[in-house]
């Protein structure tokens, strides 16, 4: 009897209960014994005590942070599903080539952006007629009349989704094969995006397009992601600070043909042309006369440094160092050119790949 209830009153000491059952039959001896026992092991087992009850506390704590954690996942994992491409409420430009972006819900406000066909937006609200955007760094009106919303816009983008490598270092070279030991087509500057028509070795190299011709990156530089194409930003060329009015007409009027077809050979502005046939044809009507290829157009004008390049002036691209393409510089970092089958007319940014020289006709 005496040792039964001894354990009985280790057991609970040590489990640190603090009210403990003593038999009403037991003796007065046996009472205090077990009360200096129990003493003991309480003073003994003060720091298991304590330790067991800051490991409840702890563990505790770690349940409530991991569902907070998991509540924040559910979260981000809920709102990246309602976004479709990127965009919580979309918006997608109906039309056949562009649509334009202006600073005020107006027809005669200034003009900012071309959103091409197909380019979407996050719609942030509507008024008179007049969708408030934002497409890339493009903020601004559209017209509603051209504006898809809702299902309708959904539905319609799927046709207009590409795959986008996103170049995520200071320079990418892009080379003719998916290796490190062929030629260097050209150089592209960080966060250009280039169209990815292929993936080679499981994503190691990209096949991706540069104008009209393909090429391909390294996958360690790149990020791919799922796109719709947004809209272009344009910086109005005013007159003054040394831009004639000539040069001001030429770029407004080679932007008219933004969104027209890329036609290999083609000379109509509206129907399809090529590169350089698209200068061409906007120089011939301001009294310079070129001939029908990027590589002898260079030798028709005066060479100057890019830092010197002034609205009107045009860029020269290339491929190992050879002219294929050219660009009309419209001022703001920015050119327009017909581009390739896909894009069409466009405005790009003037050093999307590595100009090989720049000349003057004005």
């Amino acid at each position: 009897m005496k040792l039964r209830n001894m354990k009985f009153a280790l057991a609970v000491a040590i489990g640190a209960v603090t009210v403990f059952a003593i038999p009403e039959h037991a003796s007065a001896s046996i009472t205090a014994g077990m009360s200096a026992i129990i003493s003991n092991c309480l003073s003994q087992s003060e720091g298991l005590v304590i330790a067991s009850s800051d490991i409840a506390l702890t563990r505790a704590a770690a349940l409530e942070v991991d569902a907070e954690e998991q509540k924040e996942e559910k979260k981000d994992t809920e709102e990246k599903d309602e976004k479709f491409c990127g965009y919580t409420n979309l918006g997608l430009a109906n039309v056949d080539n562009y649509l334009n972006v202006r600073k005020e819900p107006a027809e005669d406000a200034e003009l900012i952006g071309k959103m091409p066909a197909g380019a979407g937006c996050e719609v942030y609200d509507k008024e008179d007629g007049w969708y408030h955007i934002r497409s890339g760094k493009v903020e601004g009106y559209v017209s509603a009349d051209y504006l898809l919303t809702g299902e309708k816009a959904k539905k319609k983008a799927e046709k207009y989704i590409k795959e986008v490598a996103t170049v995520t270092t200071t320079t990418l070279f892009v080379r003719e094969e998916p290796n490190t030991e062929c030629t260097i087509l050209t150089m592209v500057p960080i966060e250009e995006e280039l169209t990815v028509l292929e993936t080679v070795d499981n994503g190691e190299w990209y096949k991706v397009e540069i104008d009209d011709e393909e090429g391909y990156v390294s996958g360690d530089y790149v990020e791919i992601s799922q796109k719709l194409p947004k809209a272009m930003t344009i910086s109005e060329v005013k007159y003054g600070q040394g831009v004639s009015n000539v040069r001001v007409d030429l770029v407004q009027y080679a932007l008219q043909f933004v969104g027209n077809p890329y036609v290999w050979g083609g000379t109509s502005l509206t129907r399809g042309v090529d590169c350089s046939g698209f200068t061409m044809q906007v120089y011939a009507k301001y009294g310079v006369y070129l001939p029908h290829s990027s590589r002898a157009q260079p030798n028709y004008g005066r060479r100057i440094s890019a830092g010197e390049a002034q609205p009107g002036d045009l860029f020269f691209y290339g491929s190992g160092g050879r002219i294929n393409h050219v660009a009309i510089y419209i001022g703001g970092g920015q050119v327009v050119h017909a581009s390739n089958h896909r894009d069409g007319i466009k405005i790009s940014n003037a050093y999307y790949r590595t100009p090989i020289c720049v000349v003057s006709y004005l």
